[in-house]
């Protein structure tokens, strides 16, 4: 996994075993997190500006990234990196692309998104966070929402724990932050939010690199010219 990178950071598979004995959610907790699976399960399709900022703890440096994000059901999202540097990542159903057109290049491998863990599918209106997680509520002074601590229940080597902030008016997420095993942070925070918006179908998610443009191929050997997606 490349840790500045959104898109491949989110793409975290829920770990092996059994579920044990979950702690239980208090009433307000619970209330709330009921109300942000009720608003992502009546969402078609998301669109909004992102700020994303990886902190690598033993570097003590943070990379600031900005771009657009992209979602529609049942299971399609596209990430625009603006800043520092153009890239594009699609998840197209099983399916994942990336195009840097400073490298003239499209990658192209696969991923079964039944198996993405519910900290990504519940944007889809399809994951659900608590039997995945205990959570509660972390007192947060610089947050404009309320934060949501989400602990795997059942440990995963890829990252410790996850916090959401969630706007309380409308049970938007604002901001996902991704503690990893290090203790790097991988926080991502939305703005300009717009929910079932005309006019997003699936050829939004399609990839037109221009000519030039390699395919490099990992779901079969060889490199072929054609990067379309």
């Amino acid at each position: 996994m490349i840790p500045q990178t959104l898109a491949l950071a989110l793409f975290l598979t829920a770990a092996d075993g059994g579920t044990p004995e979950k702690p239980a959610m208090s009433a307000e907790v619970k209330a709330l997190v009921d109300r942000v699976q009720a608003f992502y399960e009546k969402t078609n399709n998301f669109t909004a500006d992102f700020k994303q900022e990886y902190t690598y703890k033993q570097l003590k440096r943070t990379q600031v990234s900005t771009g657009q994000v992209l979602f529609l059901k049942p299971a399609l999202m596209r990430w625009e990196y603006e800043t520092p540097g153009k890239k594009t990542f699609v998840l197209a159903k099983d399916r994942v692309l990336m195009h840097d057109p400073e490298a003239k290049l499209v990658t192209r491998s696969s991923l079964d998104t039944n198996q993405l863990s519910a900290s990504v599918t519940f944007l889809f209106g399809t994951g659900k966070l608590e039997r995945e997680f205990s959570i509660q509520k972390k007192a947060c002074s610089r947050c404009k929402g309320t934060q949501l601590e989400l602990t795997p229940l059942v440990p995963d080597a890829r990252f410790k724990r996850i916090y959401l902030e969630v706007d309380e008016a409308t049970a938007m997420v604002l901001k996902s932050t991704v503690i990893d095993p290090d203790g790097s942070e991988n926080a991502i925070t939305f703005s300009t939010m717009r929910t079932n918006v005309e006019g997003v179908t699936e050829e939004r998610f399609h990839l037109s690199p221009p000519p030039g443009t390699q395919l490099q191929d990992f779901l079969k050997t060889g490199v072929a010219p054609d990067a379309g997606g």
